[in-house]
């Protein structure tokens, strides 16, 4: 097993909480095409557990 950085562990969990943040931001300063950029943003971290999870069943 060939040992990773902490910049390579740790930069899909930063990506999903920057996004998370910015998912929740939008939500709260607006309304219409923000709300959308919002769902968009906050699904984010779902689809990605699950995509998580189906390729470690493969």
């Amino acid at each position: 097993m060939k040992k990773q950085s902490l910049r390579a562990i740790f930069a899909m969990p930063l990506l999903l909480a920057l996004v998370s943040i910015v998912g929740l931001v939008v939500a709260l300063t607006g309304d219409g095409l923000r709300d959308a950029v919002a769902w968009a943003a906050l699904a984010m971290p779902v689809l990605a557990i699950g995509w998580a999870m189906r390729a470690r069943r493969t």
